[in-house]
């Protein structure tokens, strides 16, 4: 069972994605963040295995983000999330596991999320 922490600020993108990751019963939905102090704190209560990251989350860059999170869990997955396609490359240059559109059908988070547990994603891959 893969354990995720959702970090976005906005409520409706947590709940559409709370909706979709519930119907997989191989994912668990351990904790949500709406800004990077919350997402700290949340890390450490939850320990997930992967988080979704709005890649404009409050309180700091994606940059920034990406390097904080795994000072502290080298194992940690993360899939970055934008409503600006254009933040791809920002993305996947920070070290992100994939990148996924807020405006891509669901299944290709799904796909993600699936390549990701299976250990089949390198740093440079994306959706």
């Amino acid at each position: 069972m893969m354990r995720i922490l959702l970090a976005d600020d906005q409520s409706r993108v947590r709940a559409a994605l709370r909706i979709l990751l519930e119907r997989q019963p191989a994912l668990k939905i351990v904790g949500e963040a709406i800004d990077a102090e919350e997402l700290l704190a949340q890390v450490q209560a939850s320990c997930p295995d992967l988080i979704l990251l709005d890649w404009e989350l409050p309180g700091w860059n994606g940059n920034g983000a990406v390097k904080r999170l795994r000072l502290g869990r080298p194992g940690l997955a993360i899939i970055a999330l934008s409503g600006r396609p254009e933040a791809r490359q920002a993305a996947m240059a920070a070290g992100v596991n994939a990148f996924v559109s807020k405006i891509d059908p669901p299944e290709y988070l799904l796909a993600a999320l699936q390549a990701v547990s299976s250990n089949k994603l390198v740093s440079n891959y994306y959706y």
